[in-house]
């Protein structure tokens, strides 16, 4: 079945996201531990994915642990430096289906706010056809009820779908809808997925890989 979409997910497939890294520059590697040990940053950034509003979930994280309240308020004063660089190659493969013709979604677990910040800095987020924000949708992957977002907002048939994420659970729970999936390893192996399903050309394969 030829492909209709092409639904690419946001965070270490189009921009890095490393959060451990960016405290790892400015705690040094052992502080950063101590902070991730005591402190949930990931489970409060998760409630930001699900709709909370980004400043609101930082200053309740922060009154609860104070002795660490800068280095957690740091997660929306420094949000963007943990949110990149651009991976390479990945934002030229949207621009090539794009200019192709092939529709290109987002498919994202992402905080409204963080959305709106990211979207500032990378021009290419525009080319979107369609995003859907876990933030906006009040669901986040691998949740079965995302995807079906995706099927009926878009009228596509699964199987015309095909989307890469970095995330296995992620990928498994698009196939078990029967959309065509690849696990992102890096845009050279996104690149030949698509050439092989007839989306890209060997061109710009060989420009990407």
């Amino acid at each position: 079945m030829p492909i209709e979409a092409v639904i690419f997910d946001i965070g270490r497939v189009l921009i890095d996201w490393q959060p451990e890294a960016f405290y790892d520059r400015h705690l040094g590697p052992e502080r950063r531990c101590a902070l991730f040990a005591e402190v949930d940053l990931h489970g409060m950034n998760l409630s930001v994915d699900l709709g909370a509003d980004l400043g609101e979930a930082v200053e309740a994280l922060a009154d609860r642990h104070p002795g660490w309240a800068d280095a957690i308020r740091m997660w929306q004063s420094h949000w963007l430096d943990m949110a990149s660089p651009e991976i390479p190659g990945s934002a030229q493969i949207l621009r090539a289906v794009k200019a192709r013709g092939v529709p290109v979604f987002a498919l994202t677990n992402f905080g409204v706010p963080t959305y709106d910040i990211a979207r500032a800095a990378y021009p290419f987020f525009d080319l979107f056809d369609r995003a859907y924000v876990s933030g906006r949708l009040g669901v986040i992957k691998p949740d079965p009820a995302i995807y079906e977002i995706v099927e009926q907002d878009s009228g596509i048939a699964p199987d015309r779908l095909i989307f890469t994420d970095d995330r296995p659970e992620n990928i498994a729970a698009a196939a078990a809808r029967g959309w065509q999936t690849h696990l992102f390893d890096g845009a050279g192996g996104w690149a030949a997925r698509l050439m092989a399903e007839g989306v890209l050309d060997q061109t710009e394969v060989a420009i990407h890989a």
